[in-house]
């Protein structure tokens, strides 16, 4: 069994070379370049792993610090690593900027952590970057492909506190973000009725509030209640999500 398979994705799926090669090898690493993760899970037979935006620089350095953080926390289901990405000021001067996991929001639905925030469960991690054990995977099931990739991993993410597993934010486990973070969240027009759907499945009722301060997902909401009602019961059916547990990702 390999420690870490990566799985490289992009949107839109065309711009996805299909004869795309690794930056390195390694034979306990295996590399997957798909849009589809559920076509290639079953070949997948990592211990952890890796759901990387392109955009993602994976680099040696990065697995290193992963699996350093993986033994220091074997409690751990899931990783929301931080991405550095680098912003052009006045006069050109150039400077580093971090971005982490989501934490929940009553009215935003989601919200990205403090730059400095110290170490912490979170709800998500950012669509460009996520790790998720096999353990976990295993007992989350299949990703919802009527999503867009961004959405599937929040999504993804959020059913996964259902099945029994908690997501981790580590400072120091980093990795370079070639370009600029995505527009994912409740902000972006087009990311908010993905966004929706994700948390309507994941809270059920408990959305009314984030529902009120964005009233243009109801339509979208209603379309898909029958939908989104017998996928929500799929994945709260043996739920062992707490309140106590809940609280703690606000």
């Amino acid at each position: 069994m390999r420690q870490f398979d990566v799985f490289v994705w992009d949107e839109p799926q065309e711009s996805l070379d299909a004869g795309q090669q690794p930056p390195f090898t390694d034979p306990a690493l295996g590399w997957f370049f798909t849009d589809n993760f559920n076509d290639k899970l079953n070949e997948s037979d990592a211990e952890w792993i890796v759901f990387a935006n392109r955009s993602v620089k994976i680099d040696r350095e990065f697995l290193n610090s992963l699996a350093e953080n993986i033994s220091a926390f074997p409690m751990v289901d899931a990783f929301a690593p931080r991405l550095r990405y680098t912003i052009t000021e006045s006069g050109d001067k150039k400077s580093a900027k971090f971005i982490g996991g989501f934490k929940l929001h009553k009215a935003k639905g989601i919200e990205p952590i403090k730059e400095d925030a110290p170490l912490r469960y979170v709800a998500s991690p950012r669509p460009e970057l996520a790790v998720f054990s096999r353990r976990i995977v295993q007992r989350t099931g299949a990703f919802d492909t009527s999503l867009p990739v961004p959405a599937q991993i929040l999504d993804y993410a959020l059913r996964m506190l259902h099945a029994g597993g908690r997501c981790f934010s580590v400072p120091y486990l980093v990795a370079e973000l070639q370009g600029l973070p995505m527009a994912f969240s409740s902000e972006n027009r087009e990311a908010l009725p993905h966004i929706a759907s994700a948390l309507a499945k994941f809270l059920g009722i408990k959305t009314a509030r984030f529902v009120a301060a964005h009233p243009s997902v109801i339509s979208t909401l209603w379309k898909n209640r029958k939908s989104l009602q017998e996928k929500r019961d799929k994945a709260t059916l043996l739920s062992k999500l707490v309140p106590d547990v809940l609280k703690e990702l606000y």
